[in-house]
């Protein structure tokens, strides 16, 4: 008999957790508890309690090429960076491709998951839930939490003096829909997040002045990268990645400022970070330099404190007659129904590889997407629910409590040596670095080096191209056979969006695909000497 699975929620986790059921004979349910399916990237003009909330001009910040499900790239015709409502399009195509609409009770708000009366041998929940006024009850044996963690917002009021008497309008950034009603407007945003930012470039247009207060700046990129390709398929790959390890980490920290500074010298535009050599998720905004050039946003320090109309910066600068404050301070971690199943304390979850709590007597309880990867979330969603479903199969098996332990000890203290202690980055992860972690964990993760023998063209493109969905689907459980030819048409998929205009194309050698045999040689060479 098919084991039970409870999935809380229906947006990008849910969805790619009741494929991953599915694929491994499991049985899901899933319980959402609004009208329709697409968690974050489905907009509403009214902000909901218990629902992420996000304003009507949000553009991914990750390719679709490095965005995808592993098995099911997004249609050619699709731009690189997708609209919310285009997003939303490709998760609807995907849950009518894999028919997964019909394991979902909508409108279905999960109370309480509890441990059954013998949950130490049968590691079964029992999961109370509410649907039109009437309370159910069913038994499950095992619990996928794709809640999502941007729902709570955090609002440190308690940081900001003076808040009591000032007179204009405040509010977080989730309340934040779009700039109709700010027009000659002077408005100060606080923080300097990819929301912040977003929200200040959008304002700044209309409004009469526009400030972002920061109190540690931030590194900005460009979705645009080399040769107009998308930044994140040309940062993630194996090459690069692996260059980053093996170098000194002052190399690494001066090919970062360096990199970063290319565009435009951060310094110069007042958003230079406070410890520059943090390897902190940056932020993505096309605009906002040129906003800050042209005048209609200005870079301030931290607030020190708030009078009626004005604010006054750590710096001692004053800016008067503030109408507006936009506090982008972030969510804080909350899931009301697991109780103590799951604690959060400083907005930090203990969970072993960021999904299972380790102290329960059964694996049969995880957390999808309650990571910030340097990178698309999505296939790493995707990969931690092929793992968790293959951990309830028992196909795949955990270690001791104490080993998860001391795994997430060791992996907090080296979040902090990279990303700091700010709550900002408590999520944060290196992206391949991670997708690999679990890869191994499945027996999907692609051998780079008996590949050059067998496939030298293939083991070329995964180690030097895009580090894509379709790697982790070549071989091992769940291989998908167009996985191989996903990966070499993967630009022509990023090129079609843009070539809409027929123009004759000049014809080159590929002298580079030459120099990338020569480099993997080299990489292979180096290797095989470090062992003797």
């Amino acid at each position: 008999m098919a084991k039970k699975v409870a999935v809380i929620g229906a947006g990008v986790s849910g969805l790619a957790s009741l494929k991953c059921c599915v694929d491994e004979g499991l049985e899901p349910t899933c319980f959402e508890r609004t009208e329709d399916i697409g968690g974050l990237w489905r907009f509403k003009e009214n902000v909901e309690d218990g629902r992420a909330s996000i304003y009507q001009s949000v553009i991914s910040n990750t390719s679709k090429e490095m965005s995808c499900f592993s098995d099911f790239p997004m249609p050619e015709d699709f731009p690189n960076f997708l609209h919310n409502s285009k997003l939303l399009e490709y998760f609807r195509i995907f849950a009518k491709k894999f028919d997964l609409l019909k394991y979902i009770q909508f409108q279905t708000t999960v109370l309480s998951v509890k441990k059954h009366p013998d949950f130490a041998s049968s590691g079964q929940w029992v999961v109370v839930t509410k649907n039109n006024g009437k309370e159910q009850s069913a038994v499950f044996d095992g619990v996928m939490v794709c809640s999502g963690h941007h729902i709570l917002p955090h609002l440190p009021l308690e940081s900001f003096p003076g808040i009591q008497k000032f007179k204009g309008q405040y509010f977080h950034s989730r309340q934040y829909k779009h700039p109709e009603g700010f027009e000659k407007k002077r408005i100060l945003v606080i923080g300097i997040g990819n929301s912040a930012s977003d929200i200040a470039v959008e304002l700044c247009k209309k409004a009469a002045q526009v400030f972002i207060s920061t109190r540690h700046g931030s590194w900005v990129i460009s979705r645009i990268s080399e040769d107009g390709y998308p930044w994140d398929s040309v940062y993630h790959t194996r090459f690069k990645t692996q260059l980053r390890n093996a170098v000194p980490r002052i190399v690494v920290k001066w090919m970062m400022e360096n990199g970063m500074n290319q565009w435009f010298d951060h310094e110069n535009y007042g958003l230079i970070p406070q410890n520059k050599y943090l390897v902190k998720e940056p932020v993505v905004n096309d605009d906002l330099p040129s906003c800050i050039l042209y005048g209609a946003i200005k870079v301030k320090s931290r607030v020190k404190e708030l009078t009626e109309t004005s604010a006054i910066f750590e710096d001692g600068t004053v800016e008067e007659n503030i109408d507006i404050i936009v506090f982008a301070t972030g969510y804080t971690v909350s899931f009301p129904f697991l109780e103590d199943l799951v604690k959060v304390e400083n907005n930090m979850v203990s969970l072993y590889k960021f999904i299972f709590p380790p102290q329960l007597e059964k694996s049969t309880l995880a957390c999808i997407g309650l990571i910030q990867p340097l990178g698309s979330i999505f296939p790493t969603i995707e990969l931690q629910a092929r793992w968790v479903t293959r951990v309830f199969k028992g196909l795949c098996t955990l270690p001791s409590e104490r080993t998860m332990m001391e795994d997430i000890i060791k992996r907090n203290k080296k979040r902090i040596d990279l990303f700091g202690e700010s709550n900002s980055q408590i999520l944060q992860t290196n992206h391949i670095e991670y997708l690999d972690e679990l890869a191994v964990e499945i027996g999907v993760k692609p051998d780079i080096l008996s590949l050059l023998l067998k496939d030298p063209k293939l083991a070329v493109k995964l180690y030097f191209g895009p580090c894509n969905p379709y790697q982790y689907r070549l071989v091992g459980p769940g291989q998908w056979n167009g996985a191989r030819n996903a990966i070499f048409t993967q630009k022509r998929r990023i090129l079609k969006p843009l070539k809409t205009r027929a123009i004759k194309t000049s014809s080159t050698f590929p002298v580079s695909f030459l120099l990338k045999i020569l480099g993997l040689l080299a990489v292979v060479v180096a290797f095989f000497s470090q062992l003797q």
